[in-house]
């Protein structure tokens, strides 16, 4: 799993020591850069859909943007090395990441800001 606030940089991707690929994993994202207002938060929740993730994803009052990913643990790699990079107007500069426990929704959410 990934330590607690880990900085996963750009662009180096996620690795998950320990954890087996098909294994569920939850991991708790902040997203800094310019990820509001450029449908960065619509682009990850469609491509949470389409991985078959459950979780949420919500913009926050300071700029940046949460998301909670869970899943076999490949795909959420791959949502995290996909979040890193947004869709075309988005500039992310910095990701966080945290396990954390499974989202309570068997869906993926887009929830209002905080």
């Amino acid at each position: 799993m990934l330590g607690d606030g880990q900085d996963l940089g750009l662009p180096n991707p996620v690795v998950m020591p320990g954890t087996a690929p098909d294994d569920p994993a939850s991991v708790y994202v902040t997203v800094m850069g310019r990820v509001q207002g450029v449908g960065y938060r619509a682009w990850c929740a469609q491509e949470a859909e389409r991985l078959g993730l459950f979780g949420w994803i919500r913009n926050r009052s300071d700029g940046t943007v949460e998301a909670i990913y869970h899943g076999p643990a490949k795909r959420i790699v791959e949502m995290v090395r996909l979040a890193q990079k947004g869709p075309a107007l988005a500039e992310v500069t910095k990701m966080l990441a945290s396990p954390c426990n499974a989202p309570d929704n068997a869906s993926f959410q887009r929830r209002p800001t905080f």
